[in-house]
């Protein structure tokens, strides 16, 4: 029968806790920015023939 250490100081303990942690889980992924999850894109001028309200195109897509 063999028998284990345990750590004996608190910090040993929370060391051996954290090698079982990470074993057990690896390691986080890379953390991401909040400035790089924004996209920023130059403003466009609004496009008259593209936002147009077609009463027909919407029968034929949503009622057809």
């Amino acid at each position: 029968m063999t028998h284990r250490t345990e750590p004996r100081t608190p910090q040993d303990q929370a060391d051996a806790v954290a090698v079982l942690r990470r074993d057990r889980f690896g390691t986080l992924p890379e953390r991401i920015r909040p400035q790089d999850t924004v996209e920023t894109r130059p403003a466009t001028r609004p496009d008259p023939a593209r936002d147009t309200y077609n009463a027909d195109e919407w029968l034929i897509r949503y009622c057809g």
